[in-house]
């Protein structure tokens, strides 16, 4: 016979053919074990390779069943590894029993059951824990497989005295009545027993369970079709819920769904609450396609919401390299996407505006954030920020280090209120001072008042006299009132006209067929007037208050820097200059640049800048 290998053609040809016209898919089966079993059939009906016992199926349909029985491996007895069936009896079912209220049913399904041996040691198992009567009012037991001759016999429940010389004599005496030479299992009891065909691979599970239990099953499958049918396992089963595997099966590697209750013999408890990435991720490995589909998009939710960060933030993997940088990182220090994968010590930013990477060093260290107060970076001669960084340790469950984040806070605004808050709080120190120093004189000024009453009372008669004067004196001020009123009215009126003046000015600006802009001492656009809107397409709202050089228009602002700075320094004499440029429709055009210093008080405010366009 050929010697086959896991990629032979001719295997893999042999089990489309089962899931094809029989139904029956092997293909997340182990290949090793199953050529083996294969293997063993082929030379049992004398054929010499896989695609001879394809012709050979195909002629004689019988050997189909006698195929199963020899791939699906029926092999089950009672009570099988009787020391772990002791511990399922003495901790777990008491456990699920006391966990649950006395009128509440308890479901278990024993997933490849073959002919119900195990079922049945479960069945038992309750009925001790719980009794006859109680058992009856609130055991099911589903009992799967894929053998339909292996479920009939499990339904008939019919076995021999050899199959029953692991049970001990009393449970044997008590649960199975004898029929000729066999045994038949109690019949009251036996209908809380439902037999049924089921595929752990393809078809859904039985939920709501209890207890489930599958030994020596999973060992067969492939690592892939063994997270399917654990992502489904764990979906059958209560928060409270119990899984019993095979002596050779384990799970460690699914510790997000179940954790040991006893590994020794295989009992596993399920992790009850999950997070919502672990649950998409059960969900995307037993097929759930919408699963994967929202995984995929809460990852890119998550990759946009680190994106739009009001914060600069970077992160460095524990090899030194950046791997994720934010929009307002890579804007503040000049980074681009191809910086990414870098390492960290190849970039400026390792140095400047701090050095980073001691820092670095002692999270790593001290498995704690590292704190860098107030930490200076000049962007050009007239700006300069401050910022508080914060180098953040990322570690694992087990602690150990994976890498760093590193946020960049500006904090320029806070550091400007301080010096402020400062400042103010030397002035009220001072005037503090002055106000005990003022109650001092005050309380001076007291003693000599207390003196000075007298003479006030000897005055007051003189005031008395003088009163008469006052009135006379009053009526002089409503006189004068009545003409500071018809002053108001004047500077009302005055008021009006400066508005008119202020609104004609500003319709000659909207007017004027050339482009005015106008710049505060730190360059900043203080007005755009609307042929500048015309010709460059920014709407003032967008350019008033913004820096000009920042400024992404059509006129080349980098060739107008020595003008501005000529006038910034207060020469008041005119500079010009023509330079080509593209209008807000594409169209390139030529220019002339008038430069002029802005002088208030006979000092320079800002700079003029009258643009307008000139023909080819």
């Amino acid at each position: 016979m050929n010697k086959a290998t896991p990629q032979d053609p001719e295997f893999e040809g042999l089990l489309q053919y089962l899931k094809r016209n029989r139904g029956f898919d092997f293909t997340g089966y182990k290949r090793p074990s199953l050529m083996r079993l294969m293997r063993k059939r082929i030379q049992r009906v004398g054929v010499e390779s896989f695609n001879d016992y394809l012709d050979y199926l195909q002629v004689h349909p019988g050997e189909l069943n006698i195929l199963f029985d020899t791939l699906l491996l029926n092999v089950t007895n009672f009570f099988r590894d009787a020391t772990a069936w002791e511990v399922l009896a003495g901790e777990i079912i008491p456990g699920i029993l006391d966990a649950k209220p006395n009128n509440e049913p308890i479901r278990v399904w024993s997933a490849g059951c073959a002919s119900g041996e195990e079922a049945y040691t479960i069945a038992i198992l309750l009925a001790e824990a719980l009794g006859s009567e109680a058992f009856r009012n609130r055991v099911k037991i589903y009992a799967t497989d894929l053998d339909e001759e292996a479920l009939v016999q499990g339904r008939q429940a019919v076995y021999t005295s050899r199959a029953l010389e692991s049970v001990p004599e009393e449970l044997r005496k008590k649960y199975f009545e004898a029929s000729g030479m066999n045994y038949i299992f109690r019949t009251d009891l036996r209908r809380c027993v439902i037999f049924g065909r089921h595929d752990l691979v393809h078809d859904a599970p039985i939920s709501r369970l209890d207890l489930l239990v599958c030994r020596n099953t999973l060992m067969y499958f492939n690592a892939d079709i063994q997270a399917r049918i654990l992502a489904r396992f764990h979906f059958a089963l209560n928060d409270t819920g119990f899984l019993f595997v095979g002596k050779a099966e384990m799970l460690l590697t699914h510790a997000n769904l179940f954790q040991p209750a006893n590994l020794k013999y295989r009992i596993f408890s399920r992790v009850p609450r999950i997070s919502l990435r672990d649950r998409l991720l059960i969900m995307a490995e037993s097929g759930n396609t919408e699963a994967s589909n929202q995984l995929v998009g809460n990852m890119r939710l998550k990759d946009e919401a680190f994106e739009l960060l009001p914060l600069a933030q970077i992160v460095i993997d524990i090899q030194g390299n950046i791997v994720l940088a934010n929009r307002q990182a890579r804007v503040l220090f000049n980074l681009s996407t191809q910086d990414l994968g870098r390492p960290l010590q190849d970039l400026e930013l390792s140095y400047r505006p701090v050095e980073l990477r001691s820092r670095i060093q002692q999270a790593y260290t001290e498995r704690r954030t590292v704190n860098i107060p107030e930490v200076e970076l000049i962007r050009s001669e007239e700006s300069i920020i401050y910022l508080e960084i914060q180098v953040v340790p990322l570690l694992d469950n087990s602690a150990d280090a994976l890498g760093v984040t590193i946020v960049f806070q500006d904090i320029t605004r806070y550091n400007e209120l301080e010096r402020e808050l400062q400042r103010s709080t030397q002035e009220l120190e001072t005037a503090y001072e002055e106000l005990q120093s003022t109650n001092e004189e005050l309380e001076t000024t007291n003693e000599e008042l207390q003196s000075t009453n007298e003479e006030l009372e000897t005055t007051n008669e003189e005031l008395q006299s003088t009163n008469e004067e006052l009135e006379t004196m009053n009526e002089e001020l409503q006189s004068a009132n009545e003409e500071l009123q018809t002053t108001n009215d004047e500077l009302r009126q005055r008021t009006e006209e400066l508005n008119r003046v202020t609104i004609f000015m500003e319709s000659i600006l909207t007017s004027l067929r050339v482009g005015m802009i106008v710049l505060d001492n730190r360059l900043s656009v203080q007005l755009w007037n609307g042929r500048a809107e015309e010709l460059w397409g920014l709407r003032a709202e967008e350019a008033v208050g913004y820096f000009f050089f920042d400024l992404d228009i059509g006129l080349p602002v980098e060739q107008l820097r020595g003008l501005i700075r000529a006038c910034q320094t207060g020469n008041t004499e005119e500079q010009t200059t023509v330079v080509d440029a593209v209008n807000r429709r594409g169209k390139n055009i030529r220019c002339r640049v008038i430069c002029t210093s802005l002088i208030v008080e006979n000092r320079p405010e800002g700079v003029i800048l009258l643009i307008d366009e000139r023909p080819d």
